[in-house]
């Protein structure tokens, strides 16, 4: 006679900060509730603080160097690897609610951008016409660490279409995940923590975003600042202001049609251009 299972408890998943590749709590210990459509519990997401959003700038620092220093065809390969990791993890993001049409095209994001990894300095560099006996060539470079706020109304497919522009061209990010949706951008992190990216290349907070985003605006080592997910025009303003302080570049809030050809837009936004001299003949 079969025997009736004995009842197990709920293990319920705590949701963590993504920062140097490793998945620590928030320094402060605090959480906020994340709720569904209808305002029912779904989980508790950490609250990332100042130190948080100062932790995630130096492990980003740290990894700059070595994969911006890599080939493009191996920042390619890593790129598509996200993808295929992505794919076979799909489902967990259509149980988060996330539609299937927008996991696939976020799928397919990940490939479009590895394509171009090793082809956007063809795009972009020059040979330069000079009068006299020299090579003169443009090329180009990451621009460094960039601070990103992630859209709210595409959680997955616009946090795809934000950081995999900016990190295949060399560059190294700190994401603020959306605040009221924040699942898919932690799980997506997962994925990543699986897909031969090295730890750094992309460091992922949640909790708000007017709390965390002062900070890395004023961070003297930060290089760039996409303020695509800031909602509120006022914080915004405040934002570029802090930004100015070292020069960083910034990419100011517009509407996004996240379903569109994304172009390279967002890929030479976060370029820098390197022109060398060379004698002839030599």
């Amino acid at each position: 006679m079969p025997t009736k299972p004995a009842p197990r408890l709920a293990v319920r998943k705590t949701y963590k900060l993504f920062i140097g590749g490793a998945f620590p709590r928030s320094e402060s210990g605090r959480t906020y509730l994340v709720s569904d459509a209808k305002g029912n519990f779904v989980a508790n997401a950490a609250l990332a603080s100042r130190k948080d959003a100062r932790d995630s700038v130096v492990a980003a620092r740290a990894a700059v160097g070595k994969w911006s220093g890599a080939t493009a065809y191996n920042r390619g390969q890593i790129l598509y690897r996200i993808a295929e990791m992505l794919e076979g993890r799909r489902g967990e993001f259509t149980a988060l609610g996330c539609a299937e049409s927008e996991v696939d095209a976020a799928i397919d994001r990940w490939v479009w951008y590895a394509g171009w990894a090793d082809k956007i300095a063809q795009v972009t560099g020059s040979a330069n016409p000079v009068a006299g006996p020299y090579f003169n060539l443009s090329g180009p470079e990451p621009t460094g660490v960039i601070a990103i706020v992630a859209p709210a109304d595409s959680s997955l497919l616009g946090l795809v279409s934000v950081v995999a522009p900016a990190i295949v061209t060399g560059n190294t990010v700190v994401v603020v995940a959306a605040e009221q949706h924040p699942l898919p951008a932690i799980t997506l992190a997962e994925v990543l923590a699986t897909s031969d990216l090295p730890g750094g290349v992309i460091n992922l907070l949640t909790g708000s975003a007017a709390e965390i985003t002062p900070w890395l605006a004023s961070h003297s080592d930060v290089n760039g600042l996409d303020l695509t997910g800031v909602a509120d025009a006022e914080l915004a303003t405040s934002l570029e202001v802090a930004a100015a302080d070292n020069l960083k570049r910034v990419r100011r809030p517009a509407p996004e049609d996240w379903s569109a050809d994304p172009g390279i837009g967002r890929m030479t936004a976060w370029l820098e251009t390197k022109t060398v001299w060379h004698p002839k003949g030599i």
